[in-house]
This record gives structure tokens, sequence and C-alpha cells, in this order.
């Protein structure tokens, strides 16, 4: 069942319109589109790797489309305010076109709602990149806010592995519960068969340290999502497989 489409809350439409901005500048030359009616990246001159997943449970209703060739538009729609400003990193630090639509039992916390938007958002990544050919696999990234650092490795190898030293000060920021950090990127790697390695290396503002985690881990999967054309299209992998199927 399609979800319906309510106006959007005021931290969506921001970042909508700052999507919006950010397509008039790029549009023109980010896609073309051949006879078959499939988009192609300018950038890589491969069809766009997209996917769709919709996620209903007796617990939330998800819907997530991800472009991991796009310019970094995100629409984040959903009741969890400052999950919102973290969806929006990975979108902008990935580049990837994100949009997350979701509605959730919040009124008694928002555990389902942030799970299964990175079950779905798993999902989606795992279906839009498809068998994983061409790909560099292996992401790095060292993000710093102020005083805060935190270092992500990534490997998109079909073999999910969480591994997160994160010490985040506070219990809320907001209204977000903190612990929900750690259990959002386990969901995110079991769905998308991704091992990852979060370490933070300094930081002190609980604030600092969440949104220097999701730009580091935007940037690793950012560059592990990239063609690496020295590859010329071959797996990544002496075993010749980077899927769980």
């Amino acid at each position: 069942m399609m979800l319906s489409r309510q106006p959007l809350s005021a931290c969506a439409q921001r970042t909508y319109n700052r999507g919006r901005a950010r397509r008039v500048n790029v549009a023109a030359s980010a896609a073309t589109a051949p006879a078959n009616g499939a988009p192609v990246s300018s950038y890589t001159g491969k069809t766009m790797r997209t996917a769709t997943v919709k996620r209903k449970t007796k617990e939330t209703e998800v819907e997530v489309t991800i472009n991991l060739d796009g310019t970094g538009v995100c629409v984040a729609d959903t009741p969890v305010g400052f999950f919102n400003h973290m969806l929006d990193q990975i979108a902008s630090h990935g580049l990837f076109d994100l949009t997350v639509r979701a509605k959730g039992d919040t009124w008694i916390d928002d555990h389902h709602t942030v799970e299964d938007i990175a079950l779905a958002l798993g999902t989606a990544m795992s279906q839009a990149l498809g068998d994983r050919k061409g790909i560099h696999r292996f992401g790095e990234f060292s993000a710093p806010l102020d005083e805060a650092l935190t270092h992500v490795v990534l490997d998109l190898s079909g073999r999910p592995h969480l591994s997160c030293d994160l010490s985040i000060p506070a219990q809320r920021i907001g209204n977000f519960d903190t612990e929900l950090v750690e259990h959002f990127f386990m969901s995110f790697s079991n769905t998308s068969g991704t091992t990852l390695h979060i370490r933070q290396l300094a930081g002190k503002n609980s604030h600092h340290i969440v949104e220097a985690t999701f730009k580091a881990f935007a940037r690793a999967l950012r560059r592990a999502c990239e063609y690496d054309e020295r590859r010329a299209g071959q797996i990544a992998s002496s075993k010749g497989v980077l899927t769980q199927q």
C-alpha cells in the first residue's frame, strides 16, 4: 500500500528546499535519459543505481528511496527530528539522493522507527548495488566536528558485522536516545551486508560526536560505492562474489 503524502515537517521541508537548490545547480549535468528511459549518470556514464524499499509492520510504516549516483538531495520526513538531521548528513556527504518517509509508534519511543528505517535503508542500498561489480568495495574516512573526531572503515563484503566504539556522554540529544546510534548502524549492516568499524578518536559534545560519526560513515560509504575504473567492471573479490545470495 502506498504511503499517504502528508505535508512535510519543518525539518523535512528545510532539507527538501536545500535539495531543490542543489538540484538546480547540478541537474543539467547530473544525468541524461537514453532511449529506453533509464537515467544515466553523466559522472559515471552508467545507469543510475536506484532502489525503493517499503516496510510495513504493526509498529511502523517506512518507505526509502536511494540513488547511489545522486547529488546529495535529501527528503527526510520522519517523526524523529534529530534523526532527520543525521539522514541529511548521509545524503549530503555521501552524494546520495535519499528520500525517507516514515510513521511509527513514537508514543512508546523512537526505537522501532529508527530501527526499521535502518533496515529498509540497508536493503535499499544492497538492492541498488546489485552484484557490486566494479565498485571499490572498501571505504575509509575520518571526520572532525570541532573537538570531536570519528574514524569509519567499511567493507561492502556481503558479510554483516558491526564493531562500534563510541562514548557518547549524554543519554539524549534533544529527545533522541543516543543508544539508537549504534543500533541504527547494526540494523543497516545486517540488511546491507556491510562490515562496519566505527572508532571515536576524540570528542566531548554528544551532538558533535554523533554528527561526526554519520559524516564519516557517509564519506566512507560513498567511496566504497563508487566505481573503480581499474576494475573494469570486475568484482573486487578473489572469490568472485560480494553478495550473500
